[in-house]
């Protein structure tokens, strides 16, 4: 690794002085893990299923025990960790993302498997939550587009390729090497956050100590927020998934509001939504949550549709749907060099028109379906993806105040965290809406419309940041931690 400068370094930098480019391999290495997480043990549910002796609607809590955490503390964690030495939050949430994988391995009940995912999502929260700001202070500014390419690059390509890897390792070494095979990674990330990170590096600004029933009513607010927040997305989730049997159950959708509107207006979303209105981010906040809910969408219905109505082979249906993380792969740190020379934003808005041409030209395919037809139409979205994915970080990054660099990573990982899950379940939704007939064309319409609603986001020029109010800072300041 090279240094560049010197100088004194400032509060809550690792430092931007340097360039620690192994630093920000580790916030990829994290984002890959984490995300792979997400979906490699959904080709796993059976036969969890078969080895505890349990129904297969219990076994998907291992899908599920680690997903809702994920949501349910982003925001939480994020409020908690500005002001954190960055140094020991990575320290242990590494730490306990591998303890609780392996615990999980070698679970003798599901209700074991249960509870060590449930902990194991807490920990990837903490690691969501501090992937962008390792990240992003860990070069100077104007190198943050490359950085920021990479975690923004492999955490969707972890996403992708969760399912493959889950297979292979089910054919060969059964279940639990799923949640072992995450083990070695994370070990590597202790050793050397241990060795190359100071001590001291902080998310922020550290606040003034909590004490004694400060620190409590803290907790107790930072549970009561996640509370909110699952509450809400999980209501939400059931509505769109079951909506695929009989529509009439997207009457419950309108119900998720409560919770989050309560969370909203309390005094844990006050301070998070006047940090990203002040700085101007919440267009781009929505563009993320769009490209990353056409993405989800269009992936599961391609691969739906490939294997179940056009008798497509598993291997070729796989090799298809490989050319979108190919093409991501490919311009990912393209992206990233082009940010760094010609701005963030400008190289994010041709990213998401790309990803928006791409899953537009899937819609007018009729009929017998070729997988090389939908190969090069994913190549192009995924292309897309790799330009806007880095970019589009590193713009939301650099206007983050200094002293809520986690409130905002954790907004923007929450956004990109919502649109995977919410794109499979609004594109079944869709497509129980429709019927079978035109059920894939139907979700492949959502998934465009999606994308396509990224590019006036971040076309439309944001309004200056402005300084927070003085009620807003007051609220943040006095915010629990």
């Amino acid at each position: 690794m090279t240094d560049h400068g010197s100088g004194s370094e400032q509060a809550g930098d690792i430092p931007e002085v340097r360039d620690r480019w192994l630093l920000v391999a580790v916030a990829g290495v994290l984002s890959f893990v984490a995300m792979l997480d997400m979906n490699i043990v959904n080709v796993a549910v059976a036969d969890i299923s078969a080895g505890l002796g349990v129904p297969a609607e219990t076994a998907q809590w291992a899908v599920l025990g680690y997903q809702l955490p994920v949501v349910a503390l982003l925001l939480p964690a994020g409020r908690r960790l500005d002001g954190t030495d960055t140094r020991t939050a990575l320290l242990v949430a590494t730490g306990g993302f591998a303890l609780c994988s392996a615990l999980a391995a070698v679970s003798p009940w599901m209700s074991w498997l249960i509870a060590a995912r449930i902990a194991q999502g807490a920990c990837g929260a903490v690691l969501f939550v501090l992937m962008p700001v390792l990240a992003v202070r860990s070069v100077r500014p104007e190198l943050r587009g490359r950085a920021m390419s990479v975690p923004a690059t492999l955490g969707p390509l972890g996403a992708v390729t969760g399912p493959a890897v889950g297979g292979l390792l089910l054919d060969h070494l059964g279940w639990r090497w799923i949640f072992l095979v995450k083990v070695p990674f994370c070990l590597l990330v202790v050793l050397i956050v241990a060795v190359r990170v100071p001590r001291g590096g902080t998310a922020g600004a550290r606040p003034a100590p909590s004490q004694g029933s400060r620190a409590s009513t803290a907790g107790r607010r930072a549970l009561a927020d996640a509370a909110l927040v699952a509450a809400g997305v999980a209501v939400l989730l059931l509505s769109l998934t079951l909506a695929a049997y009989t529509s009439a159950w997207l009457a419950l959708a309108p119900a998720a509001a409560v919770p989050l509107w309560w969370w909203l207006r309390g005094p844990g979303g006050r301070p998070v939504a006047g940090v990203l209105r002040a700085a101007g981010l919440l267009r781009a906040h929505g563009a993320v949550l769009a490209l990353a809910a056409g993405f989800a969408a269009a992936h599961y219905v391609i691969a739906l549709h490939l294997q179940r109505d056009e008798g497509v082979s598993a291997t070729a249906t796989g090799l298809a749907v490989l050319a979108f993380p190919l093409g991501m792969g490919v311009a990912g740190p393209l992206g990233g060099r082009l940010a760094d020379r010609y701005g963030a934003r400008p190289v994010a808005l041709t990213g998401a028109a790309l990803t928006a041409a791409g899953l537009l030209l899937l819609v007018p395919l009729g009929d017998g379906w070729s997988p090389a037809d939908v190969a090069w139409r994913l190549a192009a979205a995924g292309f897309g993806m790799g330009l806007n994915g880095g970019p589009v970080q590193a713009l939301v990054m650099g206007a983050a105040p200094p002293d809520r660099a986690a409130t905002v990573g954790s907004t923007v990982q929450l956004a990109r965290s919502l649109g995977f899950t919410l794109g499979p379940a609004l594109a079944t939704a869709a497509w129980g809406l429709t019927g079978p007939d035109g059920g894939a064309r139907a979700g492949l319409a959502l998934a465009a419309t999606a994308a396509c609603l990224a590019v006036p986001l971040l076309a439309l020029p944001s309004r200056r940041p402005a300084a927070p109010s003085e009620e807003t800072t007051d609220a943040a300041s006095a915010a629990p931690r």
